[in-house]
């Protein structure tokens, strides 16, 4: 649990209440704190994984922890974003789509794990996971510069690019999932 990739992945889940807690003050300077955290949240998930590689540590707390951590923070601030008014109609569309899509996949997985079959997470996950980071990059910071119009339309537009990721990996997982549920006995 010390080691310095799980204590990357324990910082990424701590600076989920800090950047929630931004959401209610109301300046642009908040949303560029907002920001400045998520990105560095981000970027401690492309580091843990690759020390943990590097340094011999891989660990199945980090293999359990890491996900998870990439869901809270993305599924917070997708929550806030359309809370505080930082998502259009269809950005709050694409949000609920990719929430619906962690929650199934979670819940296959908790299910998966009682017939003992494991589900590795795809490169197109985790490409998944980096077009979401950086359509919330794009977002937060357009809360930073309302005037940048283009930031808020990129971000929805990448936010979309997510969803449609996400929508894909997610039949990967629900189709790999129901071929082990039917072999195996109920």
């Amino acid at each position: 649990m010390k080691n310095l990739p799980n204590l990357l992945t324990l910082a990424r889940i701590a600076a989920i209440p800090v950047i929630v807690a931004t959401f209610y003050f109301a300046s642009e300077e908040a949303r560029w704190i907002a920001c400045a955290l998520f990105v560095a949240a981000s970027l401690t998930d492309l580091l843990d994984g690759y020390l943990a590689r590097r340094m011999g540590t891989t660990s199945a707390v980090g293999r359990f922890l890491d996900p998870i951590a990439d869901k809270l923070l993305v599924a917070a601030v997708l929550l806030m974003l359309a809370a505080f008014g930082g998502l259009s109609a269809g950005g709050v569309a694409a949000a609920l789509l990719i929430l619906l899509r962690e929650v199934l996949v979670a819940g296959l997985r908790e299910h998966l794990a009682e017939l003992r079959v494991g589900v590795p997470v795809s490169r197109l996950a985790k490409w998944k996971t980096t077009v979401q980071m950086a359509a919330l990059t794009l977002l937060l910071a357009a809360g930073g510069a309302p005037q940048a119009v283009w930031l808020q339309e990129t971000g929805e537009i990448v936010l979309w690019v997510a969803a449609g990721l996400t929508l894909v990996t997610g039949w990967d997982y629900l189709r790999t999932g129901v071929r082990h549920m039917r072999g195996a006995p109920t």
